[in-house]
């Protein structure tokens, strides 16, 4: 006669050990650093929340208190809805994993967001404010060269830093008497080509031909002895390395 054997009951106290496994399912399924990034980071701060209380379960009464906490520190809606989107993940790779159940999985998902009052559009630089910019580097150093190169994309070309700093020599092409970045991969993977105008092309020339660049990287890091790295700029660099 065979054994009958017992059904596997989804838990309703998620573990560290079960969340850690939840979270790297989530990484491993994002494609973009960016997101990775601030993924990782909401889904660790919500960790660090869940576990200081003993014997919390994983429900949506939890994620409604998370998001109760969240609204007691100044961050703005967008912030708190991008950290609650970011929980949600790991409560349906927990569901698709056996360690939480539909039901629980389904009551996170109905967890609200913060309702958003207007639309920010953020501070946007006028055009004496950004002479007034490009005008803090006027040096001839290979640094300031570089630095004014990379405000000059950004300013003129509207371009994110990510974007900006993965830019290769070969992007700037010629095009039916115009200079323009071809075919830029941005945020969300949307693929746009962008004119360069003469000046900001002047800066890049100036840079370009300064530093002895013929391809590769576009903007690169510089030591204190001044030597030119073969990598790219960071993202998140502060301008003097």
């Amino acid at each position: 006669m065979a054994k009958n054997k017992r059904k596997r009951v989804p838990k309703t106290v998620l573990k560290l050990p079960d969340l850690e496994q939840s979270k790297s399912a989530v990484l491993n399924s994002l494609t973009s650093p960016s997101s990775k990034r601030s993924y990782d980071h909401a889904i660790r701060e919500f960790t660090d929340w869940y576990c200081s209380e003993p014997r919390l379960a994983f429900n949506r009464t939890v994620v409604t208190r998370y998001r109760i906490a969240l609204e007691q520190h100044p961050y703005a809606p967008s912030t708190i809805n991008l950290r609650l989107a970011a929980i949600r993940r790991p409560a349906y790779e927990a569901c698709d994993c056996g360690l939480l159940s539909p039901d629980l999985a389904a009551g996170i998902r109905r967890v609200k967001g913060v309702r958003r009052l207007g639309v920010r559009v953020g501070n946007w630089l006028t055009a004496e404010e950004g002479k007034k910019l490009l005008a803090a580097e006027t040096a001839d150093t290979l640094r300031s060269l570089r630095n004014r190169a990379l405000l000059s994309l950004l300013i003129g070309c509207g371009l994110r830093r990510a974007e900006v700093t993965t830019l290769r020599l070969e992007d700037l092409q010629l095009r039916e008497g115009h200079w323009v970045i071809a075919d830029l991969r941005g945020k969300g993977g949307h693929i746009r080509t962008i004119p360069v105008p003469q000046w900001v092309k002047v800066a890049v020339d100036s840079w370009t031909v300064g530093a002895g660049l013929t391809s590769g990287p576009l903007l690169r890091s510089i030591n204190k002895a001044g030597r030119i790295w073969d990598t790219a700029l960071h993202p998140r660099s502060s301008g003097q390395s």
